[in-house]
């Protein structure tokens, strides 16, 4: 198979996007998937995304994303890519509802950044593990670990053994090092799929600014800042039914090309 690609990323959370309009790429294709995201042996990327042709009433596009070991997930950053590439093949600035794997989202563009909404109809599981320790799951599972500096935590080491942590099982959780500092979120994040630290992870900026609102530590719009830059979070928390969440930061095209395998 010949396949035109693009490169993305969004505060350093780099994918892989493919034009799957035309249903041609393979429906069991995590083999495929897990070469193509190789760092060394193919283009490598935090994911890879296929957009797609809508699957509901009213949807302009549908985001199947895929973690470099073949999973399936939801992805912050990933879906400000998705739709920022789907803008450029659709040769549009509209803003637009997609389906992803957890459901109905909108995108569009604000000053030049992407604004994606997030659904989470649950809670944060303050005390999860400890005192410091919270757990969301937003689309994606998301352990909280308050630290006094995320900088000084050995990220590989202690994210692989509470990713894998039998609270956890089977599925595993992504694990995020955060504090507050300078009226802003700091964190760092060990993500499951990926198996190593990534510059940023979109749902974990979101579970992260969630329980610094969960804590009182802060208030909405919520900064974060990860290794790979900086993006916002802005929540309306109703009285009932799902809150209104939107991430908010930059995203760049990075190459285009095609590869046969």
């Amino acid at each position: 198979m010949h396949l035109q690609f693009a490169k993305w990323h969004g505060t350093g959370n780099d994918f892989i996007l493919i034009d799957d309009r035309d249903g041609a790429f393979p429906a069991t294709g995590s083999d495929l998937v897990k070469k193509l995201c190789d760092r060394h042996l193919g283009i490598g990327s935090d994911g890879l995304i296929l957009i797609q042709a809508p699957r509901s009433a009213g949807a302009r596009f549908h985001m199947e994303f895929f973690n470099p070991d073949g999973s399936r997930s939801f992805c912050g950053n990933g879906s400000r890519c998705a739709f920022a590439f789907w803008s450029g093949l659709e040769g549009t600035r509209e803003e637009a509802d997609f389906s992803a794997i957890d459901g109905a989202h909108n995108a569009r563009w604000v000053d030049g950044m992407v604004s994606v909404s997030l659904n989470f109809t649950g809670v944060v599981s303050r005390a999860f593990d400890g005192e410091q320790v919270d757990f969301v799951h937003n689309g994606s599972p998301h352990e909280l670990v308050w630290v006094e500096d995320p900088g000084a935590v050995q990220v590989l080491a202690e994210g692989r053994e509470r990713r894998h942590a039998q609270r956890h099982a089977p599925g595993g959780t992504n694990v995020n090092f955060v504090t507050v500092r300078d009226g802003a979120v700091h964190m760092r994040t060990y993500e499951r799929g990926v198996e190593a630290e990534t510059l940023s992870c979109g749902t974990g900026v979101v579970a992260a600014a969630l329980s610094a609102l969960e804590r009182e530590r802060l208030s909405s719009p919520v900064t974060v800042h990860t290794p790979g830059g900086r993006l916002q979070v802005r929540v309306e928390r109703g009285a009932d039914g799902p809150w209104g969440i939107r991430l908010v930061g930059p995203v760049k095209h990075v190459f285009s090309g095609s590869i046969d395998h």
